[in-house]
């Protein structure tokens, strides 16, 4: 369970990252939409793990490599951001948020198992 004071600071944190993607994410991933869907912060708030979508992309391992490589550039960014606010920048994890691909891939066998149970009624 998150403390109320890692909470506050993982919404500082995306709400500033978000900001840095928007502006200069396409820098290093053009034609790409890029959100950070979800921020966790370990409690000593020295690590914050990142978990992004990607939109309008078909390979998002090569993208989330590309965010890696480019970490020590968005971590300095967003010192700039929110060095009044923190005493330390914490170290940036990024991952891929997969939840969306597990709700499409939930809603099919959903649909299959529908049409199914249709085709038992009709029978």
């Amino acid at each position: 369970m998150e403390s109320k004071r890692q909470q506050k600071f993982a919404g500082v944190i995306q709400q500033d990252l978000a900001a840095i993607f928007q502006r200069e994410g396409m820098s290093f991933l053009p034609n790409t939409l890029v959100t950070i869907t979800k921020v966790r912060v370990t409690p000593d708030l020295a690590i914050a793990r990142v978990f992004l979508s990607f939109f309008n992309n078909t390979n998002t391992q090569q993208s989330l490599q590309t965010v890696k490589s480019h970490a020590s550039e968005i971590r300095y960014k967003l010192g700039a951001r929110i060095k009044d606010q923190v005493r330390v920048i914490p170290q940036l994890e990024f991952f891929v948020d997969d939840t969306n691909e597990y709700v499409e891939r939930m809603d099919k066998i959903f649909d299959k198992i529908s049409k199914e149970d249709r085709q038992k009624d009709e029978e």
